[in-house]
């Protein structure tokens, strides 16, 4: 039997795919497994059968001729006849059915016997597919099946036909459950009798022995029961749910990533079918639980106490629908399938996964299809879905009671199924009394439209309704608020209105929705009035039938107020009053209330009114004039007095009116008295009045309370800011907005909210009755029966539970069921611990006592029922046991428990692979329920029952799976379903935001393509999480800007909302993806978050955005925006580029000052500034100038000329001063005219004391000799000024000497008085003062600039380190630790080691910290990292066999980066030998490439280019980053290791090739100007035009400069120089010295001002001081500096004329001092410098001394001309010999022999010149000698380290005379030196530091004493020198190897030797020096010297040609040679 039934279901089903199929294909051939007869007998009995089927369908017409003439089974499925069965089917016989059911079966017995069964999937699908090659049997198996499809539809629609019930009549009584249900008086029956056999089983008296008895049995045989069962079960199931698994995988195809890494959102169901394909364990039982058996929720909208939960219908839609919705998973025209490799037949047939035989051969048959034919399957089969669900789904007429009549012929259309037809028939609702209730409820909620027209429209219905039945008194507001206009239109037809038909609903309808008009109308309508008032519950309206006054003019309040002939009664008098007639009529008020005593005296009586007497005081004394003013401020807002007496507020509010500015300054920023008028409650008004005008400006920007109605976030400083200083706003617009308000509260953090509003709007806070908050009624908003229909949102949840906790816990805490429904929810699950809490406190409270009122005392079958079984059932049985409950909802709860009860006992006994089975049953049903439900055809709220446990689920999957690659389709393909899963919870690390973690924990290398397709509500999720947890989350850099750079260059060209959220992140945006921003320019939300936080970014972000702002901006809409124009685009107009920048107006930069001076102007957006505002206006004013500060500098002299004798010009003279001050010079002109023109200058002995404090910032350019003439009576005032100012040590000492004479320095704080000043204290003075003294004031000194020379430090240290007491004040000696000699050092170790920890903090230089170590590891045997770094500072000086141990003893990547980290923190530089150890140590471990990025710039540009060039993309990148993170390193590098580094980094980054764009100029950055020519000249241009005053910051060599020069003549940049303008040359500035000398001549010499000159000079010198500027220079030789200078040279002397035949310098032309200092004196003429006055040239010597440039010939004049003003050299002061510097080689023999040079500081100056022959240098140590009156014996240390270079005029005979002790401590200084000595005297010196009192003999002389030797050692023995180790080697200066005499060199250095050279020292090797080495030298030499190329080239500029050995193996085998030979 069973058997048959499969068939006949099998063919039907076939049948009717085939008819979806046609037309029908015939079987074209023959049948060949039977004989003719066989054939022609088996074709008769298909026909009879096919008869006798025609028969049973009982068609009015036939079906052969209905195909003949062309009539489609579809429209023969429409014929009613067919679709309702009509009266045909009323009687249908089944057994005719079963008779012919066994006819097929007797037919197809033989081919059942040969597999048919087995082969009938195989069958299925090849008919499906519509193959032609399908065989016999499915030939005839189509063919029986056609016509057995129709007869079972029509069977179902017969059963749907039959199971429909007629209307009730008139007559029957109105049971709700009748209507709503549909049950007839049967179902009713059957209801009753359920009920009846509840009420038996809960009477059912049994006793415990009983019910024991019937556990044991159950527990007995339930096992057996479930083992038995479940394999029936697995038999069942198994199959059916692959082949429903295997077509939802077909049909559900899930999102994957392609070649791009991109994939598609997928939606709830395809992440259910990813988490079934790959093992996620989705738990869904409890959900299905929830969805079928859930308590019943109540329906109510407005819900009273009495409203009763009613049962839900589910309502579905047609299948036409589902066709017409292309998301369906039940669309027949399938386009999308997943591939058969991604299903459970690719299991089944690759892997061999065990399945029954028919799913076997299903999938097999489908592994043969191509995708065509699969989707032809998928199609077919889908419409045997439709056909089956068709009858039952379809709405059916006939259920209405009436059968209408056919549809006229036309399209088919399917008819939905309507809620108006089924249960919402308005019609019907007549007799309102009849209407149930929750029937209204549910119409509301379901028919909504329909509703509203039907019911809301109806006042008279709508009265009805709420009349009968209190229930629905809901109806009133649920109308207002569904229809606004519509109610207004329907109800507030107020010439209708009567006082019979008005209702006060009504009334208050109207009131709330129509206020205005139903005002105007009550106001002027007098019967309306009547009407509305007639009822008594209306007289609670308020109503305001005054018209609001006007707003007088002023002088109409005045001629109303100040009639003071009125004025009799002084009591009614008020202050505002007065106040008013005095601002507005002084004049008035002074005659007639001042001059009135006796009024005036009652006035006074009054304390409010006191301050009126003073008043009419001064009025009297100064009656005003015809122009009035109110008061006089400086006698009225006398501030200073305030602070003593008692202030009247109405005086403090006008001087806040009149005198803002004073008032600012004198209460606002005076704490004592702000607080003192604050505690005057009328002047609270200053707390939010008295905010610094930043934070003014801010306010309206930070607090945008527009923005808030919005769910956006908003930073809670923000929020704090807002609260605290715009309070008053804060409370109208957040506290009494509960959108705001609950917006706001979102954010757990801004709880506090809720308390600031209860205090900030006092009782009742506008929330009315019952209300805790502003404009949140919790008995209105709190209603908790409707919550289990809706749950709440977390903001009312939050709400209901601070300001209705009663109400809350009792409603909540004892709903079992709405408490478990919140408590799945991850935002509520607080609410579970709550009412746990509040449970266990009424447990112990309630112990001992009954309740009679219990719920439990009152009779309830279903719990009855539930106890009686001793089931353990949590479900809330109080809904139930309600009277009028529901039987649906016992029968319900009664199921819910015992499932839970058999689950439970099930968890134990099901097999693993039966509860797998289980689990995807559930799982693969779930799926099924949410394709249904998308396509509306249920409603079961499938997504929202299940979507706790697919976050859950999601969860645990992600916490346990470790293939990335599969968590990445997760976060990446079904990031936007999971975040509309998930919802934030009340507590920020709640589960909620587990996915959110999981984007922060994505891999870098995927973090891009992630980020970049998540869904942008999940970025928001991103964001949020971030901003929240920003403090404790741990990101890298380079993770962060991965992150940031995909926001923005992704999501926000998506949506530019998201821009304000992306705050936390802007400081790690990439310039480069600032540029990517899309054009939100004119955002002003974008705009205003952008200028709030550009203060927080870099300089490169802030112009990045300046120039994506510009591209919005062009000079038409600039100079269109008006003067408001800066101040409207706020910050951003700062960092515009300089070309939109220029295009500011003077009107508009002086109106947007404020806005330009809070942000930071480059210094060629102020000098635009200046010159702009002070070329165009001629009456600034004083506050004006004095908010330019340092911006006047840059203007033009002449501009500023104008405001001479003007109050302004003190201000000038200040900002002037200022610039001077800070080093920011302006041309001479200013100086001069402004503050050295003035002939008191001619006599400085007159000047006053305060006239010299005036010009201290300028008395250096006044020279030694105008010192030397001023008094200490007017230089001691000034010496806290002076002390500032950057003197020279010759003019410093003339100061220190003056003021001096009477304060003796050593006295305490003395010294440290003089500042800068300290560098002019003689050395005999520093000897002779304390060591106290000395110790105090060493911080100091260590402050200034330039400090102490060499001598004075020399001194200072010395004295101190042979004080034993020195070991204790390591920590006050620090700041001379550099300039301590190591003989100081060493001869203290092991005492100063005796406190580690001081010692390990000190910055000690190398050879110290050496010296050091060594004596540290003494006693210390095993070294270990932690020991090592214990050492601090002292560790530096490991030795590299310490430091291989110790990486050896613990080779870990942790303890090698420690430390890497420890030597990059050091203060002091690593020596070469130390960082060449590391490397080499380092290399050769496999996570070498992990620790670069640990190196640091120091060592990381210590290793060699061999090693670099080696290095893959992502090593060089990281490089990269090194060294633009620290490029004071790569500055300090050989200029041939620079070039050849970046070549190598620019190929290897693929920078080679193409424009040399932005962003990899940048991502250089000081590397960008060292690339090769042929890149650097493919830069850019527009980049090259808008970064000018950017690129004038780098570093570059004669070709760049070339290109450089070049480019800025392009027609593209600035073309000709001969049409350049003022604002060219700005912009050009520096850049102009790059320029060929042919080039500026042919710039217009209008241009050329001196002014301009000067600035150029100055712009270069600043560069050159900076920096980047002094390493460059510093790098770059002597051929290169000459050729700038001469270029800087032609400039001058071109522009000025001294270049013209025979033109005579004009006197305006000639320099002075002023001039040299901002230009520079070598590059002026000789004749021009000689022709200067001697006033002049006196105080420039100084200058000329200095200067580098001058030839020989030019030093001869200058000295020439020093002789004609100071006369011959014998008669030359100690101060003038200082100045001369190098002019002084110029003197003779005899002319040296005569000077005097007593004094130190004059042999420094001396010694420090290196140009000096053997002759002078004899005479002058024999000068030095006689002025000190002491013998070579007896130099000191500090004598020795003044004399320098003259050191060497000494003979060597008296040399080795010399105080071995002392010259050990000068050596520091003087192994610096280049000296000049003679082999003998150098053999004399070292002979001095072999002593045993200096550093012993040179064998145990170790690295740290050649470090401190310096060139000295250059005379070491050749015995000795040729017997250097490597450590000592490593010891050697370049400058020491490069003064080694060519021929010692080439003897006492072996290749082994030469091998060990660093490259600094190699290169140091002199041409002279490498032409005597033999080959196998300069093979070794080669070696070190091309370390990056496999071939010995000398990179230093020269090439030795080909290469004498042509591989490293000869190089090797030489060294071997060479090593066997010595040893030999």
């Amino acid at each position: 039997m069973l058997l048959r039934m499969q068939i006949f279901f099998a063919l039907s089903i076939l049948g009717m795919v085939c008819d979806a199929a046609r037309p029908v294909r015939s079987l074209s051939r023959a049948v060949s497994r039977k004989g003719p007869a066989d054939a022609s007998k088996f074709d008769r009995n298909i026909e009879e059968l096919i008869e006798r089927i025609h028969d049973l369908s009982n068609e009015n017409h036939n079906v052969d001729a209905n195909a003949r003439a062309g009539i489609s089974a579809d429209e023969i499925l429409e014929d009613p006849n067919v679709r309702t069965g009509g009266t045909v089917l009323e009687g249908i016989d089944l057994s005719a059915y079963y008779g012919v059911l066994g006819k097929v079966f007797a037919m197809y017995r033989p081919l059942i016997e040969d597999g048919f069964i087995e082969n009938l999937p195989k069958t299925f699908v090849c008919i499906l597919s519509g193959r032609m090659d399908c065989g016999l049997e499915a030939e005839l198996t189509k063919t029986v099946s056609l016509e057995l499809g129709k007869p079972l539809l029509s069977l179902l629609s017969s059963f749907k036909s039959q199971t429909c019930t007629r209307s009730s009549t008139s007559s029957e009584p109105s049971l709700f459950q009748r209507s709503y249900l549909r049950v007839d008086d049967s179902t009713v029956e059957q209801f009753s009798a359920f009920q009846e056999i509840m009420t038996a089983l809960s009477r059912l008296s049994l006793s415990d022995k009983v019910m024991s008895a019937w556990t044991g049995l159950i527990d007995m045989t339930f096992p057996a029961i479930v083992t038995h069962g479940s394999e029936f079960i697995l038999t069942f199931l198994q199959t059916p749910m692959d082949y429903v698994k295997i077509a939802l995988q077909f049909g559900i195809a899930m999102p994957a990533l392609d070649q791009n890494e991109q994939c598609q959102q997928g939606d709830l169901k395809q992440l259910l079918m990813w988490g079934i394909r790959h093992n996620v364990s989705w738990s869904f039982g409890d959900s299905i639980l929830d969805m079928f058996l859930a308590p019943e929720s109540t329906l109510c909208s407005y819900p009273g106490p009495d409203c009763q939960s009613l049962p839900t219908v589910s309502f579905s839609r047609t299948l036409k629908a589902v066709e017409d919705n292309p998301t369906a998973l039940l669309r027949c025209d399938h386009d999308n399938l997943a591939r058969f490799n991604d299903t459970l037949c690719a299991d089944i047939i690759t892997v061999g996964l065990q399945s029954s035989s028919t799913l076997s051969t299903f999938c097999n048959a489908l592994s043969i299809l191509n995708p065509t034919e699969v989707e032809q399957v998928w199609s077919n089969t889908c419409r045997v879905i439709q056909a089956l669900l068709l009858p039952v789904l379809e709405d059916r007429s006939d259920c209405s009671g009436d059968i209408p009549a056919p549809p006229p012929p036309g399209p088919r259309v399917s008819r939905s199924l309507s809620l108006s037809q089924l249960l919402c028939n308005y019609g019907n609702w007549t007799n309102a009394s009849d209407v149930d209730a929750g029937l209204v409820t549910l119409c509301s909620e379901n028919d909504r439209q329909e509703f509203i027209l039907a019911v809301c429209s109806n006042i008279q219905l709508m009265q009805a309704l709420m009349n009968n039945n209190p229930n629905n008194s809901w109806l009133w507001n649920f109308c207002v608020n569904s229809s606004d206009g519509y109610m207004v239109s329907q109800f507030c037809r107020y010439q209708t209105w009567t006082a019979e038909t008005v209702d006060p609903t009504m009334v208050a309808v109207c009131w709330d929705q129509d206020k205005e008009r139903l005002m105007i109308l009550l106001c002027q309508n007098l019967d309306l009035f009547t009407v509305v008032f007639s009822h008594v519950d209306n007289n609670w309206l308020q109503l305001n039938c005054t018209e609001a006054p006007t707003q007088p003019d002023i002088n109409s309040l005045v001629a109303a107020s100040c009639q003071y002939s009125e004025w009799q009664n002084v009591m009614e008098i008020t202050i505002e009053m007065i106040s008013m007639c005095i601002q507005n009529d002084d004049k008035g008020f002074v005659l007639e209330v001042c001059a009135n005593a006796t009024f005036l005296n009652e006035l006074l009586h009054n304390s409010a009114t006191v301050w009126v007497g003073e008043y009419c005081t001064v009025s009297l004394n100064s009656p005003p004039t015809n122009l009035p003013v109110v008061f006089s401020i400086p006698d009225w807002c006398n501030y200073d007095k305030w602070s003593k007496v008692l202030v009247d507020p109405s005086m403090v509010e006008l001087c806040w009116r009149h005198d803002q500015m004073g008032f600012n300054k004198n209460v606002c920023c005076n704490m004592p008295l702000f607080e003192k008028l604050t505690l005057e409650p009328q002047n609270e008004w200053l707390m939010s009045v008295c905010v610094d005008k930043e934070t003014k400006d801010i306010l309206p920007q930070v607090c945008r309370y527009s923005d808030w109605n919005k769910p956006i976030i908003v930073d809670m400083t923000d929020l704090a800011l807002c609260a605290e200083l715009d309070s008053l706003n804060f409370t109208q617009k957040v506290c009494t907005n509960t959108t705001v308000l609950q917006n706001l509260l979102a954010n757990p953090d801004n709880t506090w909210l809720l308390a600031y509003c209860a205090n900030h709007t006092g009782p009742g806070g506008g929330g009315g009755q019952g209300g805790g908050l502003m404009g949140f009624k919790p008995v209105e908003q709190c209603q908790y029966h409707s919550w289990a229909a809706a749950l709440p949102d977390t903001s009312l949840l939050n709400l209901c539970w601070d300001y209705d906790q009663a109400n809350f816990v009792s409603s909540i805490c004892t709903n079992t069921g709405l408490l478990s429904l919140l408590t799945k929810e991850p935002y509520s699950l607080w609410v579970g611990t709550l009412c746990t809490t509040y449970t266990n406190y009424t447990k112990g409270n309630s112990q001992g006592k009954t309740n009679s009122t219990s719920t439990d005392s009152q009779p309830c079958l279903v719990r009855d029922i539930v106890r009686r079984l001793n089931w353990t059932c949590s479900a809330d049985f109080s809904p139930a046991c309600q009277p009028g409950s529901s039987q649906t909802q016992a029968l319900q709860l009664l199921l819910r428990c015992g499932v839970k009860v058999l689950q439970h006992r099930l968890e134990g006994l099901l097999t693993t692979h039966m509860a797998s089975v289980v689990d995807q049953a559930t799982s693969v049903t779930v799926v099924l329920l949410v394709a249904l439900e998308e396509s509306q055809m249920m409603s079961l709220r499938v997504t929202e029952n299940i979507r706790f446990n697919v976050l859950k689920s999601v969860v645990l999957y992600l916490e346990k799976e470790t293939n990335f690659d599969n968590k990445r389709v997760l976060l990446q393909c079904f990031g936007k379903v999971l975040t509309s899963l998930m919802q934030t919870g009340r507590h920020g690390n709640s589960d909620g935001f587990f996915l959110i973690k999981e984007y922060f924990r994505i891999p870098l290398a995927n973090l891009r393509a992630v980020l970049s397709a998540v869904d942008i509500t999940t970025v928001r999720q991103i964001l949020q999480y971030f901003s929240r947890n920003q403090g404790t989350l741990q990101f890298t850099d380079d993770y962060l800007g991965t992150m940031v750079s995909v926001l923005f260059q992704t999501h926000l060209v998506r949506d530019g909302s998201l821009f304000p959220e992306l705050v936390p992140l802007l400081a790690l945006v990439n310039p480069a993806d600032i540029q990517s921003l899309p054009p939100l320019q004119t955002n002003l939300i974008v705009r205003n978050t952008i200028n709030s936080n550009i203060r927080s970014l870099s300089v490169e972000q802030r112009r990045a955005f300046g120039r994506w702002y510009s591209r919005a901006l062009s000079s038409l809409n600039m100079t269109a925006g008006g003067p408001s124009f800066i101040r409207d685009t706020g910050n951003l107009i700062v960092y515009l580029p300089f070309q939109s920048f220029q295009h500011l107006s003077p009107a508009q930069l002086l109106a947007g000052m404020d806005v330009l001076l809070m942000n930071t102007l480059s210094h060629l957006q102020q000098q635009f500034v200046a010159e702009s505002l002070i070329r165009t206006f001629r009456n600034l004013t004083v506050e004006q100038f004095r908010r330019l500060g340092n911006l006047t500098c840059l203007s033009d002299p002449k501009d500023l000329q104008v405001y001479r004798n003007t109050e302004a010009f003190s201000v000038i003279q200040d900002n002037i001063r200022a610039c001077v001050a800070q080093g920011l010079r302006g041309p001479s002109d200013m100086i001069s005219s402004l503050f050295l023109n003035g002939s008191e200058l001619q006599s400085p002995g007159s000047l006053s004391a305060g006239r010299v404090l005036q010009l201290a910032s300028f008395l250096p350019w006044l020279g030694v000799d105008f010192l030397q003439k001023l008094s200490q009576s007017q230089l001691s005032p000034a010496l806290t000024a002076l002390a500032s100012v950057p003197f020279t040590p010759a003019q410093a000492s003339v100061i220190v000497d003056k003021v001096s004479l009477n304060n003796s320095l050593a006295l305490p704080g003395q010294l440290q008085k003089l500042g800068s000043l300290v560098s002019g204290v003689k050395v005999e003075t520093l000897w002779n003062l304390p060591s106290d003294i000395l110790l105090s004031s060493l911080p100091d000194i260590a402050l200034h600039t330039p400090g102490l020379n060499p001598s004075q430090a020399n001194t200072i240290t010395t004295k101190l380190w042979d004080s034993p007491e020195v070991t204790g004040w390591l920590d006050k000696v620090e700041p001379l630790l550099p300039s301590t000699p190591l003989l100081s050092v060493l001869t203290r170790a092991s005492l100063l080691l005796t406190n580690r920890t001081l010692a390990g903090r000190q910055a000690w230089n190398t050879q110290q910290a050496k010296t050091l170590f060594k004596e540290a590891v003494k006693t210390m045997p095993n070294l270990s990292t932690e020991t090592f770094l214990a050492l601090g500072s002292i560790a530096r000086g490991v030795s590299c066999t310490a430091l291989r141990q110790l990486f050896r003893d613990k080779p870990t990547f942790s303890s090698m980066r420690s430390v890497l980290a420890f030597m990059n923190k050091q203060s002091v530089p690593l020596h070469s030998s130390l960082k060449k150890c590391i490397i080499e140590e380092l290399y050769y471990f496999d996570f070498f490439s992990e620790l670069l990025g640990e190196f640091g710039a120091q060592i990381a540009l210590a290793l060699p280019v061999s090693t670099i060039k080696k290095f893959p993309a992502d090593m060089m990148d990281t490089l990269r980053k090194i060294i633009v993170k620290d490029s004071h390193h790569f500055l300090l590098l050989p200029s041939t290791k620079q070039d050849i580094l970046v070549d190598k980094m620019v190929q290897r980054l693929g920078m080679y090739t193409g424009e040399f764009t932005e962003d990899e100029f940048r991502s250089l950055g000081i590397m960008a100007t060292y690339v090769v020519d042929e890149v650097f000249v493919q830069l850019v241009r527009s980049f090259f035009v808008e970064s000018l005053e950017f690129l004038r910051e780098f570093c570059y060599n004669s070709s760049k400069r070339d290109i450089v020069a070049q480019i800025l003549q392009e027609p593209g940049t600035f073309g000709p120089v001969q049409n350049w303008t003022p604002e060219t040359l700005n912009q050009v500035d520096r850049f102009l010295f790059f320029l060929p000398k042919e080039t500026l001549q042919q710039i217009p010499q209008a241009l050329m001002t001196p002014g301009r000159i000067e600035r150029l000079f100055l712009s270069q010198r600043r560069w050159e001081s900076g920096a980047v500027g002094a390493l460059c220079i510093q790098g770059r030789d002597q051929v290169e500096q000459t050729q700038l200078f001469e270029r800087q040279q032609f400039v001058l002397q071109n522009f000025l004329g001294f270049l013209k035949v025979g033109q005579v310098t004009p006197p305006a032309l000639m320099p002075t001092c002023e001039k040299l200092h901002a230009t520079q004196p070598s590059a002026w003429s000789t004749d021009s410098l000689t022709g200067m006055s001697s006033a002049t040239f006196s105080c420039s010597l100084e200058l000329f001394g200095q200067d580098p440039f001058f030839s020989s010939y030019q030093q001869k004049l200058l000295l020439q001309k020093t002789k004609e003003i100071y006369g011959a050299a014998r008669s030359f002061s100690s101060s003038v010999i200082t100045q001369l510097g190098r002019i002084a080689s110029q003197l003779s023999v005899a002319e040296l022999s005569v000077i005097r040079l007593s004094e130190l500081s004059t042999i420094s100056a001396l010694g420090a010149v290196s140009t000096w022959n053997s002759r002078q240098l004899a005479v002058l140590s024999s000068s030095v000698l006689n002025s000190t009156q002491v013998g070579p014996s007896q130099l000191d240390s500090s004598t020795l380290v003044a004399m320098g270079h003259i050191l060497c005029g000494i003979k060597d005979s008296d040399m080795r005379s010399l105080n071995a002790v002392e010259f050990s401590k000068a050596v520091l200084w003087l192994g610096r030196l280049r000296l000049s000595c003679s082999e003998e005297q150098q053999q004399a010196l070292t002979g001095l530091l072999s002593h045993s009192l200096a550093f012993g003999p040179i064998s145990s002389w170790g690295p740290e004493v050649f470090i401190e030797v310096g060139a000295l050692s250059a005379g070491l023995p050749d015995m000795a020198m040729s017997s250097l180790v490597k450590e000592q080697i490593e010891g050697l200066t370049p400058l020491a190897v490069s003064l080694i005499r060519a021929d010692k060199f080439a003897v006492v250095f072996d290749p082994a030797q030469i091998s060990m050279f660093s490259y600094e020292q190699a290169k140091a090797v002199t041409e002279a020096q490498r032409l005597l080495l033999s080959p196998v030298q300069l093979t070794a030499m080669s070696m070190v010297l091309t370390v990056w190329d496999d071939k010995p080239v000398d990179f230093r500029g020269r090439s030795p040609g080909l290469a004498l050995c042509p591989s490293p193996l000869c190089h090797l085998l030489g060294l071997l040679m060479v090593l066997l030979v010595s040893a030999l």
